[in-house]
């Protein structure tokens, strides 16, 4: 491991953009399957990783979905999140908010409490274990109507205390945020904070639908905003984090090459942008992955490394006090 390897790990971070059904690896996959007696269209672990071979954001969905039906009962769903958080607590996580997409599971008849209770237990197990705080972002799929998503939202209602937000994700094209509005307003008023998928495959146009209509307190990706120096200057000026993944956006085609990659421009400009792995089991690395190929491809200095921590926590859902405290923590461990 190099220096600048130790130095990453090390470093105190926050993940603000990790979908938890997208952490599920090939070998709890088939664990999960042979545990549950379920059908899966691969014959080895192998296959599957052969499978992961996207084009675009519906191919990769399409195996998502699939391999989503593995996941049957409470203890799968605390097997999930339980993995997810060793890995990050090893990648130097302290804070993590796990988006979960409950449309996934409900349409295929798994109880909402299934999920969620399964989530919140490793959720807990992790705080004792690792020290690691969490929180669940309830994600309605875009590609779903908004009256599923007032159905998902209405289903959500008992664990409202335990939910910090909603947000919006799934095929961005042909889906855009003005669509969930009036879902987004109803969850705005139990309580809940906002955030949406927006500019990754599409438009400008849907970042600022996310802020205008949506009125979100965070843009998931936001990439295609770079495309608009108007808009750029506004998120700027309105302190607007942008949870961006690096590797799932060369996995995606949303940039050819991580050479190419905005990340570093971002920063330049003034923008609150984070670093996340997004769906880390499928896009090739968890958090510290994301951090270090996006290192070595633009060339980051530590300040810029640093400042992306900074801004994991700034942008996080958590209480001014506790932001406060993990910045402290992280001036304290420079």
């Amino acid at each position: 491991m190099t220096d600048l390897d130790s130095f990453i790990r090390a470093l105190p971070k926050a993940e603000l953009h990790l979908h938890i059904e997208g952490s599920l690896e090939p070998e709890l996959m088939f664990a999960l399957a042979e545990r549950n007696g379920v059908a899966i269209p691969y014959a080895s672990v192998e296959d599957v990783r052969a499978a992961y071979a996207f084009g675009n954001l519906q191919d990769f969905l399409d195996i998502y979905y699939a391999g989503a039906d593995v996941l049957r009962t409470s203890q799968d769903f605390h097997d999930l999140a339980a993995a997810y958080f060793d890995r990050a607590t090893a990648d130097g996580v302290v804070h993590a908010e796990l988006m979960f997409d409950p449309q996934t599971h409900t349409d295929r008849g798994i109880p909402f409490a299934m999920v969620v209770e399964g989530l919140l237990s490793a959720m807990a197990d992790a705080q004792a274990r690792h020290g690691i705080s969490s929180a669940l972002i309830l994600s309605f799929l875009r590609h779903l109507s908004e009256e599923a998503a007032f159905a998902t939202l209405a289903a959500a209602d008992p664990w409202l205390d335990r939910i910090a937000a909603v947000g919006l994700d799934s095929s961005e094209n042909g889906h855009p945020p003005e669509k969930f509005a009036r879902v987004f307003a109803a969850a705005a008023a139990k309580g809940l904070r906002l955030t949406a998928h927006a500019g990754e495959e599409g438009p400008p146009a849907y970042v600022y639908q996310a802020l205008d209509l949506l009125h979100v307190d965070r843009i998931d990706h936001g990439n295609r905003a770079l495309e608009d120096d108007a808009l750029v200057d506004r998120l700027v000026r309105e302190g607007m984090t942008l949870t961006v993944c690096p590797l799932s956006n060369l996995k995606l085609c949303v940039v050819p090459d991580l050479a190419d990659h905005p990340i570093d421009r971002m920063l330049d400009l003034g923008l609150r942008a984070t670093i996340n792995s997004d769906d880390p089991a499928y896009f090739g690395g968890y958090i510290a992955d994301n951090y270090r190929a996006a290192a070595a491809a633009r060339g980051l200095t530590r300040a810029q490394l640093v400042q992306l921590a900074r801004n994991s926590f700034i942008g996080s859902f958590l209480p001014a006090d506790a932001i406060a405290a993990h910045l402290e923590r992280l001036d304290a461990h420079l």
